[in-house]
């Protein structure tokens, strides 16, 4: 049995059956997209298939160092940091490719911890457009960079001088691409073992930085995909030895790493929402409003979209990032670009995000801004022609330039909250503060470079 056919509990335990396995192993996606997991035994995963097992929720409690949040509105100390329900997403069985017949399947909270998880918080969004009439599909694009380090060298060097996988600056390079074919052809083969297909890879504009885009699918999916293929790419690449960095922007002399989302909206019968043959751009009402929406909430939102300190030191202007919240047809100085095509290839390319993205948030609210656009109506600004750099923007469009201003925005917005639920809002905001907090405490080179001797 292959791994993507088990649909079933009875499924799950015919292939851990088939295979002869003892173990398998787990994970479910943290506040930041992180991948925690462990390994179950046959017995322990057989007796969790139908009921669900606890586990703890300090999970969506602590941040990307293992540090607990100081404030409190889901879970800390004073609840005990308790188990939280979680079940088995049984129809997400995959292949491990580079351990010996092991078996990966992703688990999701229930209960209340659901109110404020990743996964189910963009499952709420889909479950909206399901009761419009919507069947929204997606896909993430990744930019990353390499680097002939290990997580020990990288410590050791301070993460300074490190050694980039290639040299200098080479887009599109088919010499790059041809001399490191083994490392693109590992990677190609495990997304697509691990079904997380690659439409496209290729080398971008920096020293050992590659862009791979997911293929399309149902939007829960093709969250699962890039919250996947960050972790296995991670994973692969110090298996060879090397790192893989997924940060906004690791350096101010190279540009930052995009996590581009596209988007649309299907009908129930598979039609296009967003193609309307004889409108401007083929572009019907709904793609308009949708993006309307996106537009209008893109400041609110953000926080969702850029989660970290670094993510906001790409946001500046000429370096292919966008600074406001704006849109344009196949432009891609903008926030939002809107792609014409045929029935099966209109879309709308979110271009706000960054490499740093948590999939799942970052979906959740390209698209609940958008439906939130289609039932209000909303019309967007007059699209950009030319570079976005170069125009003034109402204030309402300008985009938070920290993440303590963007948890705020998020913090305020009745519309996440309507979107999102409160629950979410108030947790989430608090966990952007933290991370804001955290880093008021570090003294940068920065710093000491320009006040150690002359202030």
């Amino acid at each position: 049995m292959e791994a993507r056919d088990v649909k079933t509990v009875e499924d799950a335990k015919k292939i851990v059956e088939e295979r002869g396995l003892e173990y398998v192993k787990v994970g479910i996606f943290d506040v930041d997209g992180v991948m925690r997991g462990k390994y179950l035994s046959k017995a322990k995963f057989f007796s969790i298939l139908d009921k669900g097992f606890g586990f703890c929720d300090v999970v969506l409690g602590w941040d990307v160092n293992d540090q607990l949040y100081d404030q409190e509105s889901y879970t800390g100390w004073k609840t005990g940091y308790p188990d939280a329900k979680v079940t088995v997403v049984v129809n997400s069985c995959r292949d491990l490719p580079m351990e010996d017949n092991m078996l990966l399947f992703l688990l999701e909270f229930g209960d209340r911890a659901e109110s404020v998880c990743p996964r189910g918080t963009l499952k709420r969004v889909i479950a909206k457009a399901k009761d419009m009439g919507y069947l929204p599909t997606a896909a993430c694009e990744y930019e990353f960079f390499l680097f002939n380090e290990t997580p020990k060298s990288a410590r050791e060097k301070n993460y300074k001088d490190l050694e980039n996988f290639t040299p200098g600056f080479f887009g599109y390079s088919m010499l790059r691409a041809s001399t490191e074919s083994e490392f693109y052809e590992q990677l190609l083969e495990l997304c697509l073992l691990m079904d997380m297909p690659v439409e496209g890879l290729h080398t971008e504009t920096g020293p050992g930085v590659l862009e791979a885009a997911i293929a399309y699918d149902d939007a829960l999916s093709a969250a699962d995909k890039g919250a996947l293929f960050k972790t296995f790419t991670k994973v692969l690449a110090q298996k060879n030895d090397m790192m893989a960095t997924f940060m906004a922007k690791w350096s101010p002399d190279y540009p930052g790493q995009s996590g581009h989302i596209h988007m649309s909206l299907q009908s129930q019968d598979g039609g296009s929402v967003f193609y309307e043959e004889g409108k401007p751009d083929n572009m019907s009402d709904a793609m308009r409003h949708f993006i309307g929406g996106q537009q209008k909430l893109m400041p609110e939102l953000l926080a969702m979209v850029s989660p970290t300190i670094n993510s906001y030191t790409r946001l500046i202007p000429g370096f292919w990032a966008p600074t406001e919240a704006s849109w344009g047809v196949e432009n891609r100085t903008c926030a939002l670009r809107a792609i014409p095509g045929d029935a099966k290839s209109q879309r709308v390319e979110y271009r706000i995000a960054a490499a740093d993205m948590n999939s799942y948030l970052a979906i959740a609210a390209a698209l609940g801004s958008g439906l939130w656009g289609i039932e209000n109506k909303v019309e967007p600004t007059e699209g950009i022609v030319g570079s976005a750099y170069d125009r003034e923007f109402p204030e309402e469009l300008a985009l938070p330039r920290t993440l303590g201003e963007a948890a705020e925005r998020l913090r305020k917005s009745e519309a996440a909250r309507e979107i999102f639920g409160d629950a979410f809002v108030d947790h989430y905001a608090i966990t952007r503060d933290w991370e804001e907090r955290e880093f008021r405490k570090a003294i940068t080179d920065w710093e000491m470079q320009r006040y150690f001797e002359i202030i």
